[in-house]
């Protein structure tokens, strides 16, 4: 899996806050939606691409500049030339593991704060390793978590819009702590919902028993009480799986389609047989 580090920064370009809206309510983990404004005509950033973001940020080791990758939120679009993307950003927090601080995310912090109008200075594109598959009957399992949901909306949006007559299955199964922190599938912002009535899609959503607490979410169960759809899916050569989210999302997927399948040893063979052919991606953070 590639590093921040082995991303160029060379290629920047400066950006302008065209619109920052806060998705999650007030009592909530924030998470902002943030449209930008690339001043260059050459940039352009395709769904299957993310970009990154430079901060200065000062510390014991003196100035150093601070890099972060962003997926493409949003279908990409044109305004006199210039690309305008979106993003999602969750305001960060961390504890340091030797002195138990808290301290506040380097990039999430800097562009929540920011307003309209403001400028940043952004890299890229760098590529992403969600692709559409060529062949339009095939199975799509899309696994995301918190703003993991980013690269799945315009993924989504892309096929039924640009790709269009799709014949596969595309099931996206989706967690977050509550249905308010549920992104693009709720009342307030839910245009994902708008593909509930193709024939091909449909999105499951995984909450926590307790949202307030630190009960996980039971991303486990939703995928399990689908294990007939998925054991079909996976049955066939032409099932891709794609993951996006948090380390932890990897050790429950591991458990649920060992369970699903029958044995440890069954997924592992699978999931070998979708690495070794490319139909299995993830975007880890």
């Amino acid at each position: 899996m590639a590093h921040l580090s082995d991303f160029n920064t060379e290629n920047k370009f400066q950006a302008v806050i065209k619109e920052t809206n806060r998705l999650t309510p007030a009592d909530t983990e924030e998470v902002r939606e943030i449209m930008l404004e690339v001043q260059d005509p050459g940039f352009a950033c395709e769904v299957d691409q993310s970009f990154g973001v430079l901060v200065k940020s000062s510390g014991a080791f003196g100035n150093t500049l601070h890099h972060r990758l962003y997926s493409i939120a949003d279908l990409p679009k044109k305004k006199k030339g210039n690309a305008l993307v979106t993003m999602l950003v969750k305001r960060c927090s961390y504890v340091d593991a030797f002195n138990g601080e808290i301290y506040d995310g380097v990039a999430s912090n800097y562009l929540c704060d920011r307003k309209v109008g403001d400028e940043i200075t952004i890299t890229g594109p760098h590529e992403l390793p969600f692709t559409v598959p060529e062949d339009k009957a095939s199975n799509l399992i899309l696994i995301g978590m918190g703003t993991g949901i980013a690269p799945f909306r315009a993924f989504v949006k892309h096929i039924y819009k640009n790709v269009k007559n799709w014949k596969g299955k595309i099931r996206l199964f989706y967690g977050a702590r509550s249905g308010l922190e549920l992104l693009y599938l709720n009342d307030h912002d839910g245009d994902l919902t708008n593909y509930y009535d193709e024939e091909t899609f449909k999105a499951f959503s995984a909450l926590s028993p307790r949202p307030h607490m630190s009960d996980p979410i039971e991303l486990d169960k939703a995928i399990e009480d689908r294990a007939a759809e998925i054991i079909e899916m996976l049955g066939q050569t032409n099932t891709y799986i794609y993951v996006s989210g948090y380390e932890k999302i990897k050790d429950v997927l591991d458990k649920s389609f060992s369970k699903i399948l029958g044995s440890k040893e069954k997924w592992q063979t699978r999931k070998a047989e979708l690495v070794a052919g490319k139909k299995w991606a993830e975007i880890i953070y």
